[in-house]
This record gives structure tokens, C-alpha cells and sequence, in this order.
């Protein structure tokens, strides 16, 4: 059911995983609050009998201020600090306008914070694990481009392909190159490839070209599932291994989950 609370009852979501809010979005939601009201509810956890503390829909409770509401339609949901925190981070994932940090960061406190396995995450966000593995990999990239991606200078593609070189030297000098000469995607990874495996061309002496090209595609396929450079080193056209190196223990334990979920 839905109650009608009062403002000045209302708490903010001490949890809520976004920290800047469009001061021009806001004043245009508060002007539609004026015309329209609020059409869909905020949702609300009771403190005790005088307040209540948001779970989702900080913006429209701070448009609703603006616009001088007295009060606000809401849903009373009962929950506990973890569930506060799971739900306003799914909320805001599941939002349109969020960049790819914002939703690794989020993906990432999911995990740590709500005691969460990737498989379970993907479960929570409609996500498959491959594709949450692709965000959380982008916390590993260098601060400088990380920003860049939070700014909307870097796409989520280039920074995918910035990944998979080790050398954050090597990435940042990419990074820079991309923002000079405005390359595209496919550019980066063909820059990327040369950065991250050198030797491949002397490996792949002897392949045909189609057999190269569908190693390079299984290669690609299995970077993105393990979440980590994977190299396919072909001794001949039947023959070869695959490689998949980690950096620590806990990377091995992530990798070892993947391949056996059990």
C-alpha cells in the first residue's frame, strides 16, 4: 500500500552508492513534480513511529523539496542495513544514465559489502557473469582512466581493450594517444594486441591465416569470460595450450570458481 509521509520525516539513505546528483536534472524533475506530482512512489524503511530513511528515490525526494511538497507518496518496506544497501545499489544500476564506473563500483560493493558471489550478482542484476566480470575489471585500470571513463571521455570498448595490457606505463601512453587522435576502438585493440603480445606473430609461424583469426576469437571469448588476458600459444594446427596466468591468491581463487562453480 502506499502511504502519504511527511518531508521532514525523511532521512536519506546513509548507503546510497551515488554522491552527485544534476543540479539542472533535479530542477527540471522538480518542475515536472509541480505539474504532474510524483508518479511513481519513493520506497521507505520506518525508523520508529516519527521517521522513516530512504531505500530508493533520493532524487525524487530532493526534487519533492524543491518544489516545496509537504509530503510524498511512498511504499513502508521493512529492512536491515544490508538489505538497505543491496537494494539502492540494484536500483541504481538498473538506472539509464549511469556510467560504467559508477556500475563497477556498485558491482564491486555488492560482492564485498553484501557477501555476494559473481554467479549470485549476476542473479540480482540480470546480468550473465561475463558481463559483470567486464565491469569489475575496469577498478583495475589506473585512476587517471578511470576518471576519463566516470567523464564520458573514455567508452567502455576502449577501456575493455586498455585492460588487457599489464604495463600501466603502456596503458596510460594508449590512453593518452587515444584522447589526442580520437582513435577508435578497433585502433586501441589492434594497439593493444602489438602491446600485450608481442610474440604472437612468431608463435603463429606455420597457422593458416583463418586457423590465426579463430584463435584470436576463442582468445578474445575466453579474456572476457575468465575476466584476464588469456593467451592460446598453437604449435601447429592441431596442436598447442592455453594459458591463463593470475597475480595473487585471491585472483586464483576467482579464476578456480570460475572454472568450477561447485
Amino acid at each position: 500500500s502506499i502511504s502519504e509521509v511527511s518531508l521532514d520525516q525523511i532521512e536519506v539513505n546513509p548507503f546510497q552508492p551515488r554522491t552527485n546528483f544534476d543540479k539542472v536534472a533535479l530542477q527540471e524533475l522538480s518542475e515536472s513534480i509541480k505539474l504532474q506530482g510524483i508518479i511513481q512512489p519513493i520506497t521507505l524503511r520506518k525508523l520508529n513511529n516519527n521517521s522513516f530513511q530512504i531505500i530508493t528515490g533520493e532524487r525524487r525526494f530532493q526534487a519533492s523539496k524543491l518544489a516545496n511538497l509537504k509530503k510524498i507518496p511512498a511504499y513502508i518496506r521493512e529492512a536491515d542495513d544490508q538489505q538497505m544497501l543491496e537494494m539502492a545499489l540494484i536500483e541504481n544500476i538498473q538506472r539509464q544514465d549511469l556510467n560504467a564506473m559508477e556500475i563497477a563500483l556498485s558491482y564491486n560493493r555488492l560482492l564485498a559489502e553484501c557477501n555476494l558471489k559473481q554467479e549470485e550478482l549476476g542473479d540480482r542484476v540480470g546480468k550473465n557473469r561475463s558481463t559483470v566480470t567486464n565491469y569489475l575489471r575496469l577498478l583495475k585500470l589506473p585512476p587517471d582512466i578511470q576518471v576519463a571513463v566516470r567523464d564520458g571521455k573514455l567508452s567502455m570498448g576502449h577501456a575493455r581493450a586498455l585492460i588487457n595490457v599489464e604495463d600501466t606505463a603502456v596503458q596510460l601512453s594508449i590512453f593518452k594517444k587515444i584522447l589526442s587522435e580520437d582513435l577508435s576502438v578497433r585502433k586501441v585493440e589492434a594497439l593493444v594486441k602489438q602491446a600485450a603480445f608481442p610474440e604472437e606473430e612468431e608463435e603463429s609461424e606455420g597457422l593458416s591465416d583463418q586457423r590465426v583469426k579463430e584463435f584470436k576469437v576463442w582468445q578474445d571469448k575466453l579474456s572476457s569470460h575468465f575476466g584476464t588476458k588469456i593467451k592460446i600459444a598453437a604449435k601447429d594446427n592441431e596442436k598447442g595450450e592455453i594459458k591463463i596466468p593470475y597475480t595473487s591468491v585471491s585472483e586464483l581463487n576467482r579464476l578456480l570458481e570460475i572454472i568450477d562453480p561447485q
